[in-house]
């Protein structure tokens, strides 16, 4: 389309390889500059090792019908080809998106900003007393990639002379290690750590001691239970797993990474205190959750040498109405009026259902696309009339509506995957091992924006439904990643020649990540134990400095201190006895009840108890309408998952409420 030729817009630049990936371009010579010119699909550019394949053998349809395996690089070529034909046949105007192009020291300080990190900086600055309460719930790796963005934003300002306060970085972090021992918010001993993630003792002590400036966390590894080959371990920082691997055995990693090619199936050790997923935790917890997500995921990546540059993206022209060419954003508030509560676009699901109806054993099912002039018309016909309701969905087939469903993820004005942390997908595949690039996927997942993370996950879970049926539509998790990966990792992909396509460019790459994303979309939906039990501790920091500000304002208005302390101490104990749990149900027919903990009682036993009593509606509410959430203590709110063992969160957070009750929408 000439729209894009023709377009000033600043692009989203390529990830630039160091190192060794240099090396390897540069010695392509003027092939290599070949290759470099045409890695850019419309939009957005594309991260690539350059590799290229000498000859593409033509597609025969008829062998790809016993087993798509051996085709399935050609299935990515092929959906680039499709998407191509697609772009050629639709004349819409779409949105442009501009990427700014960021000053010295922009990226880190907007990399603050996102950490929760702000007033260290700025107008602001002066007081920072609640980033003093987050820094010192750090593991020392996190502790170490804030230190390298106040380093340089410090350093930015001063160059700009900046007329408020500019920070010195050691004085910052001086608060933390200057700290007296004392006892960290769970109750455990704490002794003061540098930030250097290259000053460790050895393996036993990285796992055994994850504290910073004054604060040491609990140790989370099981000493009996040695995590085998297979375990995503949850309850130890990332980043400091990977320096741990990276100082112990680099032999290992090297070894570990031949064995992941077989793709190994990972599983996550149970942890007796639940599991928490995207979506059990109160807003205010969240949030904290993706400050320190987004520093863990930078430490992780600081630790293993992968640069991660956020992206920003600033909007020319936008529609405000409309289906395709939509922002997610303006897309749910026009859903949301006709459907309340809506999380996801309502074409998008009716698209899904579409395909579904016809069947997914259907072979070939994503990977043959509809007529593209037929699908142009049937976006012109969707656009006037899938909100009145008169649209013929029978006059849809089922590739067609495959073909709309990938159009759609293609021309989102900004990507399924975020601008701002498109190139940190990406990234993904240059990481050493399988393992660690699962945990990096979590991370990227958990900082995505609410909108586009609940529609990836509608999408992933019918891919994975595409997939349980691949004995008859030959559609293997592999072979669905192949044709999907082109959608959502690369936007507006026009311009394409026929002899580019035989470049693998990023196709291997970010095929791998995709197929990660579809075949663990379960475990990328998980936070990390360690992460909540940082949020505990900040609560807990933050609840203490919240009493003493209390306690100081009841003896200035001259109250009973002392009868203040015995309400507050005895508040959560009234009328139960050691060893029992008041559970609170306002909404079923037994309000309360007071519960003995044993070793073995699981949440599911709880809810059990309270349903057991109830008459007509039993049946539905244990198809999963209430729930058991821990409210209070170190935590805002949190629905357990059935496997919790309610006397060891009971340990962990003797101060909590429970309460049954129903999911927010």
């Amino acid at each position: 389309m000439s729209w894009l030729s023709n377009s000033q817009a600043v692009v989203l630049t390529a990830y630039h390889p160091s190192g060794k990936d240099q090396a390897l371009g540069g010695s392509h010579g003027k092939g290599g500059e070949e290759a470099a010119s045409s890695r850019r699909y419309g939009q957005y550019t594309m991260n690539q090792e350059v590799t290229k394949v000498t000859e593409r053998p033509p597609f025969d349809r008829s062998s790809s019908q016993d087993s798509l395996d051996e085709l399935s690089m050609e299935a990515y070529w092929t959906e680039l080809e499709n998407i191509k034909k697609s772009h050629e046949n639709r004349q819409d105007d779409q949105e442009v998106v501009v990427v700014k192009e960021p000053d010295e020291g922009e990226l880190e300080e907007e990399w603050l900003k996102e950490a929760g990190l702000s007033n260290l900086f700025g107008e602001t600055a002066g007081d920072p007393q609640e980033s003093m309460v987050f820094l010192s719930t750090l593991t020392r790796t996190q502790a170490a990639a804030v230190q390298k963005r106040v380093e340089t934003v410090s350093q930015t300002l001063r160059k700009k002379n900046k007329q408020y306060q500019v920070p010195d970085v050691r004085d910052i972090f001086a608060q933390q290690t200057g700290s007296k021992e004392k006892e960290a918010p769970d109750g455990t001993e704490s002794q003061s750590v540098g930030t250097d993630e290259n000053k460790y003792q050895g393996k036993d002590d990285q796992a055994s001691h994850l504290g910073v400036g004054g604060k040491e966390l609990t140790p989370l590894v099981p000493e009996e239970a040695p995590a085998s080959e297979t375990d995503i371990n949850l309850e130890v920082s990332f980043a400091e797993q990977a320096v741990s691997q990276k100082e112990s055995s680099r032999e290992k990693i090297q070894r570990s990474k031949g064995d992941d090619a077989a793709l190994l199936t990972y599983r996550v050790r149970k942890d007796k205190t639940g599991t928490t997923r995207i979506g059990d935790l109160a807003p205010q917890d969240m949030k904290k959750v993706c400050h320190l997500a987004l520093i863990e995921l930078t430490a992780l990546y600081d630790v293993l040498g992968i640069e991660l540059k956020q992206q920003k993206a600033v909007k020319i022209k936008t529609k405000d109405s409309g289906l395709f060419c939509v922002p997610l954003t303006v897309l749910l508030e026009q859903d949301q009026k006709k459907v309340p509560g809506t999380r996801i676009p309502l074409i998008f699901q009716k698209l899904i259902s579409r395909i579904e109806e016809g069947g997914l054993e259907t072979e070939g099912l994503l990977r043959i696309p509809g007529a593209a002039v037929r699908i142009k018309n049937l976006c012109q016909e969707l656009e006037a009339k899938f909100y009145e309701g008169t649209f013929n969905w029978e006059s849809v087939k089922q590739h067609d509506a495959a073909s709309l469903l990938k159009l759609f993820i293609r021309e989102l004005p900004q990507p399924l995957l975020s601008v701002e942390y498109l190139k940190a997908f990406q990234a993904v595949q240059n990481l050493p091992t399988r393992k660690q690039q699962l945990q990096a996927l979590n991370l990227l997942v958990i900082l995505l924006p609410e909108a586009n993370r609940d529609t990836l996950k509608a999408l992933l879970e019918f891919l994975q439904r595409v997939v349980d049926n691949k004995e008859k539509n030959k559609m293997t998790v592999m072979n669905v990643a192949m044709v999907m990966a082109p959608n959502l990792f690369m936007y507006h992909s026009l311009g394409l020649k026929a002899g580019e396509q035989r470049e693998f460019v990023m196709a291997a790459g970010i095929a791998n990540i995709m197929h990660l994303l579809i075949k663990y979309q379960k475990f990328l939906w998980t936070i990390p134990k360690f992460i909540v039990n940082q949020v505990r501790k900040q609560n807990t920091e933050n609840h203490r400095k919240d009493k003493k500000a209390m306690k100081k304002l009841l003896k200035k208005m001259a109250y009973d201190r002392e009868k203040y302390e015995k309400q507050d101490k005895n508040a959560n104990d009234a009328d139960v006895p050691q060893g029992v749990i008041r559970v609170q149900a306002p909404h079923l027919s037994k309000v309360s009840m007071a519960i003995q903990l044993t070793e073995e009682l699981k949440a599911s036993d709880v809810l059990a108890r309270f349903l057991s009593q109830e008459s007509g509606v039993a049946q539905t509410l244990k198809n999963g309408e209430v729930f058991l959430y821990e409210i209070g203590g170190n935590i805002g709110e949190r629905c357990l998952d059935d496997d919790t063992y309610m006397k060891d969160l009971y340990q962990l957070n003797p101060n909590a409420e429970w309460v049954i009750k129903s999911k927010p929408s």
